[in-house]
C-alpha cells in the first residue's frame, strides 16, 4: 500500500472540495450516479458519503486507496452523525458515517423510504478532554466534575475554574465542543451527564473538529472536548487530561486516552465504537459492494495510519459476515450512545 500523509489538519479545505463535487449529484438517490456531460465516454460511478466529522480521517483514506484500483469516484462530505442519517434516510447517500450507533428514530424515518441499513463498526475511537498547553493546574478531571461543568444546569452558573475545584485560579474557563449534530456530542453528554444530547448551550460548538482544535490551542482558559485522532495529530498544541470514572475494576485512578488505554477499555467512560452504515439498496451496485468490503478489509490498517484504534480482528469478521448477509438494523438495540459495550460481544449475538 502506497505511504500516505496524515491529513487531519487538512480536513476542513479536502471536506470543502469534496462537499463541491457531491453538489453535482444533489437530488439523486444512492442508487444512481449524477448526471454528466462527459463527451465520448461513460462516466465512471459515484458513491456519496456523509455523516460523522470523527469517522471522516478513516473514511477519506479508505476512499483514496480505493479509488487507486476502481473506476468510481467517491465523494465524502461532513454534516455530523445525526446530519449524515437525515441524508441517508432522504435517498441521498450510499454510505454514512456514524460516532455513535443508530438511533430506533432513525432508523424508522428510513424504513419509511424503504431505505434499510447495514451497520459496520470500523475502529475505537476515544474522545478526549483538553485544554490549553500552558494550563499548569488541571492535572486530571472526574466524571462528577465535567458533569458539574457540562450539565444543563451548569449554564450561566458554573462558569470559573475555581468553582470545579476551589484551588484553581479565579479566572472564566472557556468550553469547546463538538456540535449538537455530532455523535460525539451524542456520546458525550450520554457517558458524562447521563442523558444523551444534554447539555449547557453557552459553549463554543463545531462539526469541524479542527475549529475545536484551534480554539483550544489559543486561548489558555479553554478545555474542550474531541475524538482521539484530531488530538493525535494536534498533540503538541494541546494538552492531554486523564479522567477519573471512579471505578476500580477497569482501571484505578485518572486514565489517560491512549491507543492501548481505549482499545482495552480501561479509559472509561469516553472510550467507543465507531461506524459506518451502508444503505441496503445501494448494495444492488456492484461498486457500493466492492467499496464496503474493501473498507472493512483496509480499516485496521488505515485507521492506525490516520491516529485511529483498529478493532480486534474477530470484530471485522463479524462485521464481514453482517455485511455478506445483508443484515439490517442495528446490533446495538438502536438505542443511540452505549456506554462501555464490547462490539465482539455484541456483534456474536445471535
Amino acid at each position: 500500500m502506497k505511504p500516505r500523509e496524515n491529513k487531519l489538519s487538512a480536513r476542513t479545505c479536502t471536506a470543502v472540495c469534496l462537499l463541491a463535487l457531491a453538489l453535482v449529484a444533489c437530488g439523486k438517490s444512492a442508487n444512481e450516479a449524477p448526471a454528466h456531460a462527459a463527451e465520448g465516454t461513460a462516466p465512471p460511478s459515484t458513491i456519496l458519503i456523509d455523516g460523522s466529522s470523527t469517522v471522516f480521517p478513516i473514511t477519506e483514506a479508505v476512499a483514496e486507496e480505493f479509488q487507486r484500483g476502481n473506476s468510481a469516484r467517491v465523494t465524502v462530505g461532513v454534516s455530523g452523525t445525526g446530519g449524515g442519517f437525515k441524508k441517508m434516510c432522504a435517498g441521498e447517500l450510499a454510505v454514512a458515517g456514524a460516532s455513535r450507533p443508530v438511533t430506533a428514530s432513525e432508523l424508522a424515518a428510513c424504513a419509511k423510504a424503504n431505505i434499510d441499513l447495514v451497520e459496520l463498526p470500523v475502529a475505537f475511537d476515544g474522545i478526549v478532554v483538553v485544554t490549553h498547553k500552558q494550563n499548569t493546574w488541571v492535572d486530571h478531571l472526574t466524571v462528577a466534575e465535567l458533569k458539574l461543568l457540562w450539565e444543563p444546569e451548569a449554564q450561566g452558573k458554573v462558569t470559573r475554574w475555581n468553582q470545579i475545584r476551589a484551588s484553581w485560579p479565579d479566572a472564566e474557563v472557556h468550553l469547546f465542543g463538538a456540535g449538537v449534530d455530532s455523535g460525539t456530542y451524542d456520546y458525550f453528554t450520554a457517558a458524562i451527564v447521563g442523558r444523551e444530547h444534554a447539555s449547557r448551550g453557552d459553549f463554543t460548538s463545531s462539526e469541524d473538529d479542527n475549529v475545536l482544535v484551534q480554539g483550544v490551542a489559543t486561548d489558555p482558559n479553554a478545555l474542550g472536548f474531541f475524538g482521539f485522532g484530531y488530538y493525535s495529530e494536534n498533540a503538541e498544541k494541546l494538552k492531554l487530561i486523564p479522567i477519573d470514572d471512579g471505578k476500580v475494576d477497569n482501571g484505578a485512578g485518572p486514565i489517560t486516552p491512549s491507543r492501548e488505554t481505549v482499545a482495552n477499555g480501561t479509559y472509561q467512560p469516553l472510550s467507543r465504537p465507531i461506524f459506518v452504515y451502508v444503505s441496503k439498496p445501494s448494495l444492488q451496485r456492484a461498486e457500493v459492494v466492492a467499496f464496503a468490503e474493501f473498507y472493512l478489509h483496509e480499516a485496521a490498517e488505515l485507521s492506525a495510519e490516520v491516529g485511529y484504534i483498529p478493532l480486534p480482528p474477530r470484530a471485522y469478521e463479524l462485521a464481514t459476515a453482517r455485511l455478506a448477509a445483508r443484515t439490517a438494523g442495528s446490533a446495538f438495540g438502536a438505542h443511540g450512545s452505549q456506554i462501555g459495550v464490547s462490539v465482539e460481544a455484541v456483534l456474536g449475538k445471535p
